[in-house]
């Protein structure tokens, strides 16, 4: 086996023990044993457990980012676009599974910090600039772009990652639910949402 193909073998052997095991229940021991070869081997290649998760870090964050940046970044009608950024994720999560599960495993959207919460930030500010133009298309304020942006994506984020473990409904169904619930608030936009409203009873 040439360098490059140990390389690859480590790494995919390395990627199914991370998804089962995260990082901390993961040693070099298994990654050795279960592609064959002694721990020199593996840090060799490596350096140590370390190198192998971040080059396999890498290597998802670079996949799920260029399928939603590229999503996003085809012109169409907003609707559209919430509907590619949403199959996107989903068609990630279908075809990589683990790799899914490792970016989420030690970082799940809903924490402020990790591998998977930063990538969730870059999609959020590329969504920020889509929202901030349809706003002032619609005469509203662009400068709730951000929060806005924050919210649509996290929406999508923890939805995925609920369907990654029930696998249900379709994908078709979650993405068409997605833009449902997404783009029915997106065009019903309050101008001021802070403003009393006539028929809440709670605040006289």
């Amino acid at each position: 086996m040439s360098a490059r193909d140990r390389r690859e073998q480590l790494l995919q052997v390395a990627r199914a023990l991370f998804a089962e095991r995260g990082f901390d229940g993961t040693s070099v021991e298994e990654i050795a044993a279960r592609a064959d070869v002694s721990k020199p081997v593996v840090y060799e290649h490596f350096g140590g457990k370390e190198g192998v998760y971040a080059v396999i870090v890498d290597r998802e964050v670079e996949a799920l980012l260029g399928a939603l940046s590229g999503a996003l970044a085809e012109r169409g009608h907003p609707r559209q676009l919430v509907e590619r950024a949403a199959r996107a994720l989903l068609d990630y999560i279908e075809s990589s599974p683990d790799g899914f599960r490792i970016l989420v495993r030690d970082s799940p959207v809903a924490q402020a910090s990790g591998t998977f919460s930063s990538l969730i930030g870059d999609v959020a500010n590329q969504v920020e600039h889509l929202l901030a133009h349809q706003f002032v298309k619609r005469g509203l304020d662009p400068v709730s772009a951000p929060i806005y942006s924050q919210m649509l994506v996290g929406m999508v984020a923890l939805t995925g990652q609920h369907w990654a473990e029930v696998r249900e409904p379709s994908k078709d169904e979650v993405a068409a639910h997605l833009v449902n619930l997404a783009w029915n608030g997106l065009s019903n936009f309050e101008r001021d949402p802070m403003a009393p409203d006539d028929n809440d009873t709670t605040t006289r």
